[in-house]
């Protein structure tokens, strides 16, 4: 069906086309029995698929990464497809526009997407108050929220702004995600010093250890930083007692890529997501598994489109992967294809262990 489909959206622009596909998704599935005929074509149930992450119960291990549902409009429609968690954002305190379109770009001959879309939403408070409508189940996903911080606040009160959404939206958010690591703000990445961050997440979890119940923190990463600058990231997170690390977001290299490079440059600014940067975030999810002092929770993220990328990161050291750009190119029926895969990986090494064990 998507190979149908594909040609027509690809016609649209990017924003234009994730807008038409968001709404049709919800279109569809209030037409009655249309839940339930999605649920028997997308979803995989299998003990052997579950995962038991940060004291939580991921049915399992495929989720949608931030970026893709900013203003939880559109998680419970996503939750369709058959993703064991999905994340929403990133949300700043304040609503903003984010950058001028255009602001997304498609490479398809890399499989591969530039964004620059600068945290683009509605803010907080609104985000809160869909939430606060939203009636979870048992079936539900896991929640995971990203926060970030307004274009406009100095990095110097960055904290305050990640505390205001952290507090705004503690009750509705199984988890959370502090976000350093966009290239789209000004100047953001540069809270993955050492100083900054450590008073950051400091800041954030002395608010969360006060909580009755303190919920999960996760700090998602840029594929962009050197082996040192890991180091120092796995020695603020043991200091602050982190759930562990989303790794990774987008890029700021441009290679490699089959795309002409006058017509990369013409794009201009933006991280790089996709097939380009699988290899990378592959490589930092290892190095922060054979580095960490103990066991950090670690999603992996980037460049995943079929099982057996989803695998690799499994392998590299990952808990728990998600899925963005490969959505775009492989379509809804990637979630699927990627919990089948693994639902057959995880049945023979359970099958091996039992052998094992019987010997």
């Amino acid at each position: 069906m998507y190979s149908i489909l594909k040609p027509f959206l690809f016609r649209l622009s990017p924003e234009v086309a994730h807008q038409y596909t968001m709404r049709t998704l919800r279109f569809a599935l209030r037409i009655p029995m249309m839940r339930f005929l999605f649920k028997k074509t997308f979803h995989i149930e299998d003990t052997t698929l579950e995962r038991q992450v940060m004291g939580l119960t991921f049915a399992n291990p495929v989720g949608l990464a931030a970026g893709f549902d900013k203003d939880g409009k559109y998680f419970a429609d996503m939750a369709a497809l058959g993703f064991g968690h999905i994340e929403i954002g990133t949300v700043t305190p304040r609503p903003q526009d984010g950058n001028p379109q255009p602001r997304l770009f498609r490479l398809p001959d890399s499989e591969a997407l530039i964004n620059r879309m600068g945290f683009n939403n509605e803010g907080a408070d609104t985000l809160a108050l869909r939430l606060k409508n939203y009636t979870k189940t048992a079936q539900s996903p896991i929640i995971g929220i990203n926060i970030g911080k307004n274009k406009v606040t100095p990095n110097e009160n960055a904290a305050d702004d990640y505390l205001y959404c952290f507090e705004t939206l503690f009750e509705y958010a199984d988890y959370f995600v502090l976000n350093v690591s966009s290239p789209n703000t000004p100047d953001l990445r540069a809270l993955q010093d050492k100083e900054p961050l450590l008073h950051l997440l400091q800041a954030i979890q002395q608010k969360n250890q006060l909580k009755p119940n303190p919920k999960p923190i996760l700090l998602k990463i840029a594929p962009d930083l050197t082996d040192t600058q890991l180091d120092d990231i796995l020695d603020i997170v043991e200091t602050t007692q982190l759930s562990g690390i989303i790794a990774t977001n987008t890029t700021i290299a441009r290679q490699p890529l089959r795309e002409n490079p006058d017509f990369i440059q013409q794009i201009g600014m933006g991280g790089l997501s996709g097939q380009p940067v699988k290899a990378r975030s592959t490589a930092v999810i290892r190095y922060l598994r054979t580095h960490a002092q103990r066991k950090i929770v670690l999603i992996g993220v980037g460049g995943i489109q079929s099982g057996a990328d989803a695998q690799e990161k499994i392998e590299a050291g990952a808990d728990l992967v998600q899925v963005y750009t490969g959505l775009i190119y492989e379509g809804a029926g990637l979630v699927k294809r990627i919990n089948q895969y693994l639902q057959l990986k995880f049945s023979n090494t359970a099958n091996t262990k039992k052998r094992i064990s019987n010997v």
